[in-house]
């Protein structure tokens, strides 16, 4: 379901704290379930039944509801004159089988995203690549069930964070899993892992047990090359190769391509990451 933020300014949370000690001001993530004045997200081909019309300084909502004057209309001439221009956002591209949405250890939709990194990574660089490494925090809304527009894969995937292909020694590989298993583990590719109590227990890649001195392909994102989320995945790096290419550039082809081939987008969880 979409959903809206409604922000109130935080001048205005001060002045009104000082005049309302009592209350309580705080963000809200409201549903939009068109429960006031029937709006709806506006596709492509359905700006007057999602958004309504309006006539002169008349604003009629699709609920019915008419306000004259005011803020208002003016608002909703707002939106009304920017639909044109997000029409292209609203094309639709692809057919999703189920609703995805991330979650802790591992979900449908993170491990769908690190696998098409993955592939991406290794297609670009001509590289073997074993294992994937990105954030939970890079996947920002999730994917609808049914119809899925340009613009949820634009709000998916919104930071220019570029694929980056790192070349690893196992040793290495297993550090930087010992530290996620001592914090919080992040989305993983090729790999299973199992931890309990803050420890790693054990590490698979492709199957066997991670070798110490084996040089791994390390498919990530160069946000997480040093410091971010906590991350340092280029640490002791035996090669890097940060591409000229944004995870949309790598996402919105994929997505499209389900479209074109009449295949619905659906993923499942395996078991690559095990909290005992």
């Amino acid at each position: 379901m979409k959903t809206r933020l409604v922000a109130i300014p935080l001048l205005c949370i001060l002045c009104l704290g000082v005049r309302a000690q009592d209350h309580v001001f705080e963000w809200k993530r409201i549903p939009m379930d068109n429960s006031r004045t029937g709006c709806i997200p506006a596709t492509a081909d359905n700006v007057p039944e999602a958004i309504g019309k309006l006539e002169g300084d008349r604003y009629t909502a699709p609920n019915g509801r008419s306000f004259k004057g005011g803020a208002t209309p003016r608002v909703a001439a707002i939106l009304l004159e920017a639909q044109p221009a997000l029409a292209p956002l609203k094309e639709v591209i692809a057919q999703s089988a189920e609703y995805m949405d991330t979650a802790y250890p591992e979900s449908a939709l993170s491990n769908w995203f690190v696998d098409e990194l993955m592939r991406a990574v290794a297609d670009s660089t001509g590289k073997k690549v074993d294992i994937g490494v990105t954030n939970f925090g890079g996947i920002r809304c999730p994917m609808p069930k049914g119809d899925v527009i340009k613009e949820d894969i634009l709000s998916m995937f919104p930071f220019k964070n570029n694929l980056c292909y790192v070349a690893l020694k196992g040793s290495d590989v297993r550090y930087l899993l010992k530290e996620m298993a001592a914090t919080r583990f992040q989305v993983l590719g090729g790999v299973r892992v199992v931890a309990k109590d803050g420890k790693l227990v054990s590490v698979e890649v492709d199957g066997k047990p991670l070798d110490d001195n084996k040089v791994y392909g390390v498919a990530t994102i160069n946000f997480l090359l040093n410091g971010g989320d906590g991350l340092q995945v280029a640490r002791n790096a035996k090669e890097l190769i940060i591409l000229d290419k944004y995870i949309i550039d790598t996402m919105l082809p994929f997505v499209t391509s389900y479209g074109k081939e009449g295949r619905l987008i659906e993923y499942q969880t395996d078991g690559r990451v095990t909290l005992l």
